[in-house]
């Protein structure tokens, strides 16, 4: 009995590992982890793996984490409103994912979709608190932006990895889980 929270945990850190790493590759340039968003991944799998709590703390503790430790993304406002986002998107794919048992393909899709369109409306949101709609020219223009088109390359991989890593999990020691 001890053995299954003990995993969630080991899992959890190893996402929020892997969340601090994979922002590397994009070489800490800003606008190319925009782009690719490389801490949504790891969060995503989170929330799908260790559930929606584990999602939520480590979607909420990464960029804060990150800002901290290696000054990338910006404490505020940016790791702030990813913070925000991120939590959201560990959240909302955990409750969704594992509100059925016969877990398919199209509910993983329907699952990740909705939490992405979730966790974009949260960092909207949160954005526009801290900047100030008016006063920072923070718009429904700059929302769409920057929020969709901007990240296209990134939903596009996120589309497309995390379906067939839970695909490959379901094949392994994961297989009792997914």
């Amino acid at each position: 009995m001890a053995k299954r929270p003990t995993r969630v945990l080991v899992l959890a850190a190893l996402f929020l590992a892997l969340g601090i790493l994979l922002p590397f590759l994009t070489g800490q340039l800003k606008e190319v982890g925009d782009s690719l968003l490389p801490m949504h991944l790891p969060v995503l799998l989170c929330g799908i793996v260790c559930g929606s709590g584990f999602g939520f703390g480590v979607g909420l503790i990464l960029p804060l984490l990150r800002a901290v430790t290696v000054g990338m993304p910006p404490l505020y406002p940016n790791a702030v409103w990813m913070a925000a986002e991120l939590a959201t998107y560990g959240l909302v794919i955990g409750l969704l994912y594992h509100a059925r048992a016969r877990k398919t393909r199209g509910h993983l899709f329907f699952s990740l979709i909705v939490a992405m369109l979730a966790g974009r409306i949260v960092w909207g949101g949160v954005k526009a608190l801290l900047l100030g709609v008016a006063g920072k020219g923070f718009t429904v223009q700059a929302f769409i932006a920057g929020g969709f088109i901007d990240a296209l390359p990134g939903i596009i991989l996120q589309l497309i990895l995390i379906p067939l890593i839970v695909e490959v999990l379901r094949h392994t020691a994961w297989r009792d889980q997914a």
